[in-house]
């Protein structure tokens, strides 16, 4: 069987979308830009982002868009709007962008260690 061989990518955040970072996050951490990506394999690669408190926020997004969470039980839906989820720490909005990019399996919990994001 052959040695994973895991490389650590830095990659600056100033000046650029949240969402369109995210998904070339989401590439790297999956491993679907390496020749040898396996679906079933968690070959993927670390990522360190750096100036995440400096990324670009288009539009009405920081007033208008807002993330969701639920409980699961009566009247646990609860809504946090971007702009105090950015008030709170800017690199929590890359990372539920990422987490939420990444398929919903096995894979991702360790895929997220891997995410290191400062501001």
């Amino acid at each position: 069987m052959a040695v994973l061989k895991r490389t650590i990518r830095t990659i600056d955040a100033a000046g650029k979308a949240p969402g369109r970072l995210a998904t070339q996050i989401a590439m790297i951490l999956i491993g679907k830009d390496k020749a040898s990506f396996l679906p079933n394999v968690d070959a993927g690669d670390a990522v360190e982002v750096a100036n995440a408190s400096k990324m670009k926020i288009t539009g009405k997004k920081l007033e208008q868009k807002t993330y969701y969470a639920h409980t699961g039980g009566p009247r646990g839906l609860s809504a946090k709007l971007m702009k105090t989820v950015w008030a709170k720490d800017p690199s929590d909005v890359l990372r539920r962008a990422v987490d939420r990019m990444l398929p919903k399996n096995r894979h991702r919990t360790e895929r997220m260690k891997r995410l290191k994001i400062t501001n």
